[in-house]
Formats: structure tokens, C-alpha cells, sequence
């Protein structure tokens, strides 16, 4: 008898230290990070399994992987520039940040291709213009009160209009332009040809801004205001201010990437931003899935990145299951489907931890 009553209590912490299903999923759904690796995993497992049976056009292998990583560059720096203005709260959101691209860029492309200018003080200029353009949104959202979704469309609109309008709606090709091309060119890592600027652009720009938002003050003060606006006040932090550095640091980082299209095209397009469906939904898409929460306050980088790369790799897998044209529609149907799921996700756990 003494045995068994004694048996279970033996047993009892060997089970309570052995994680149920449910709390693994628990875990999974809480920790974005972790559940966006997962995916990764199993879909870049899927599009092996699809190519190797013969389903897709071309190969779905390492070499494919890594020449989409092109893309990813300035869909994952502009991520982060969504990321610094949702995080800062009410409603923030950057619908201009392809508009500036193209903006920015026009301004690049004629310092640099048409001025004679050299490129470090083009890149100053661009960086300062991004700057420019970001500060007029950070002053009509956080110091005007415009919405910023108004705000920021509105920018988006005028943004645009200057770009096309600069030269008369023609790009930039001149031959400084082109030769730009090669700071863009793939790196043979281990046979593997890794897009340059995934090394020159994206990985300094995300160690700066993690640290950044992570260990600088500003960063506890970011999060802060898009936690609860009114404590923010209450504890004497300047809001409007942290609100616009977001949007400011918001035109800085579309100015990175401004230069880093114009030496992926070898030109100075009009529309390099905006053209299809422009960069600013798949940037807010990348965020969300991030775990980026809309209503401010919570957000890491590390979530962006693995949604930017996750989003590259989808879309690229869906070009070569279809032929023609039709992989880029279902492009768009797929970026609504995971921007749909991500909302749901980050609604989910916001409940669960007002619950706790």
C-alpha cells in the first residue's frame, strides 16, 4: 500500500518536466520566432519534395535558394522600417516607404549618373533626402495627429507623382549607373553564388537596428509609447518625438534602399518602388508575419528577417510550380493568405497574454 501511494508522487515531477504536445504548440504559437523557423523549414522541405518529383519548372535547390536572396535585401530592410513606426503605436503605419524608394532613388541617380558627382557623396545625399521625406511623415503623424494611414497615403501619392515627374518618367541608365551593378554581384560561398548586398546591406542594417530598439534607450522608450501611450506621457517621455524619429528612421532605411535597387537595376527607375504592386504591402506583410502586433508595442527584428526570408522563398517556389505568367498571380493570393494568417496568429496571442 505504501508503494503505491508513493509510486505516483515519484513519477509526478519526471511528467511535470516532460513538455505536453499543447504546451508545444502553446510555446510555438507565443514565441514567433521559433514558429516562423518551423515553417521555414517545412516549406523549403516541401518545394525539395515537389522538385524532386518532377513537379516544378526548374530546380527548387541551394543555387535557387540563394540568387532569390536578391530580393529578400530590400523587402526585409523595409520590414524593419515597419517595424519601428507599427511599434510606435496609434495606428502606426508607412504606406510611402516604395514611394520613397523611388524618390530617393531619382535623387541618387541624378547626383551619381547625371551630376558627375562621386559615390559617397551621392549616398550622403540620398541618405539625407530619405531622411527629408521621412521627417514630413513623422511631422504629420506625430506632431499634426494626422492617421497615419491618411498620412502616410497621402505621402505616398505626392512621393510618387516627384519620382515620375523628375524626368519625365524616364530611368536613369547612365553608364556610373551601371557599373554600380557590381557592388550587387553574388559572393561564391562554398559554390554558392550569395547576393552581395546580403552582407553589405541587410546584415549591418539589421545589427543596428536590433541594437537599436533592444539596447539603446531609445529603443525602451519606442516600445514604450506603442505599449501604452498615456504611461509613456505620465513617465515624462517626449511621445511625439519618439514617434517621429520612427517615421524619420522609417525614410532613412527606404533611402538604403533606394540605392541598393538602383544598383540591382543598373539604373534609376521612376518607379522602382511602386511598379506591380509596390514594396510597401509586401514590407507591412513581412512585419505582420513577424509578429509584428498593429496595435503597437511588441515586435523583434529576428521575427522580421525569418518572415522576409520565408515570404522570398514562398514566392520563389510558386514561380516555378507555375508556368507563364500565372506564379505571379498566385503571388498575390499567397501574400494575402499569410498577411490573413499572421493578423489571426498575432490577434491570438495578444488575447492569451490579456488573459494572463
Amino acid at each position: 500500500m505504501t508503494t503505491e501511494t508513493q509510486t505516483p508522487d515519484a513519477q509526478a515531477p519526471a511528467r511535470a518536466g516532460r513538455p505536453s504536445p499543447g504546451s508545444l504548440v502553446r510555446s510555438l504559437l507565443e514565441d514567433r520566432v521559433a514558429l516562423l523557423v518551423v515553417l521555414l523549414v517545412l516549406l523549403v522541405a516541401w518545394f525539395f519534395a515537389l522538385s524532386a518529383g518532377g513537379y516544378l519548372v526548374a530546380p527548387y535547390d541551394l543555387s535557387y535558394m540563394a540568387s532569390a536572396l536578391e530580393s529578400m535585401v530590400p523587402l526585409a530592410i523595409l520590414g524593419l522600417a515597419q517595424l519601428l513606426v507599427i511599434v510606435s503605436g496609434r495606428g502606426g503605419i508607412d504606406l510611402s516607404v516604395g514611394a520613397m524608394v523611388s524618390l530617393v532613388g531619382m535623387a541618387f541617380g541624378f547626383a551619381y549618373g547625371e551630376w558627375g558627382w562621386s559615390f559617397l557623396p551621392a549616398l550622403l545625399l540620398a541618405l539625407g533626402a530619405g531622411v527629408v521625406l521621412g521627417a514630413v511623415n513623422g511631422l504629420l503623424v506625430a506632431y499634426l495627429r494626422v492617421p497615419a494611414l491618411i498620412a502616410t497615403l497621402a505621402t505616398y501619392y505626392a512621393y510618387s507623382s516627384l519620382a515620375l515627374i523628375s524626368n519625365d518618367n524616364a530611368p536613369i541608365s547612365t553608364r556610373p549607373l551601371q557599373d554600380l551593378n557590381s557592388i550587387t554581384r553574388a559572393v561564391d560561398l562554398g559554390g554558392l553564388a550569395v547576393p552581395r548586398q546580403v552582407f553589405t546591406f541587410l546584415l549591418p542594417v539589421a545589427v543596428v537596428i536590433w541594437l537599436l530598439v533592444n539596447r539603446a534607450p531609445y529603443g525602451r522608450r519606442l516600445y514604450a509609447v506603442g505599449t501604452n501611450e498615456v504611461a509613456a506621457r505620465y513617465a515624462s517621455l517626449d511621445v511625439a518625438r519618439v514617434r517621429f524619429t520612427a517615421y524619420t528612421l522609417s525614410g532613412l532605411l527606404s533611402a538604403v534602399v533606394a540605392v541598393i535597387t538602383a544598383a540591382q537595376f543598373a539604373s534609376a527607375r521612376p518607379d522602382a518602388g511602386t511598379v506591380g504592386n509596390g514594396m510597401a504591402l509586401p514590407a507591412i506583410t513581412i512585419a505582420v508575419l513577424g509578429g509584428v502586433a498593429i496595435a503597437g508595442g511588441v515586435g523583434r527584428v529576428g521575427g522580421v528577417l525569418v518572415a522576409a526570408l520565408l515570404i522570398v522563398w514562398l514566392n520563389a517556389g510558386i514561380l516555378l510550380y507555375f508556368e507563364g505568367s500565372q506564379g505571379s498571380q498566385y503571388q498575390l493570393f499567397a501574400l494575402g493568405a499569410v498577411l490573413l494568417v499572421s493578423a489571426l496568429f498575432n490577434a491570438l496571442v495578444l488575447r492569451r497574454r490579456g488573459a494572463t
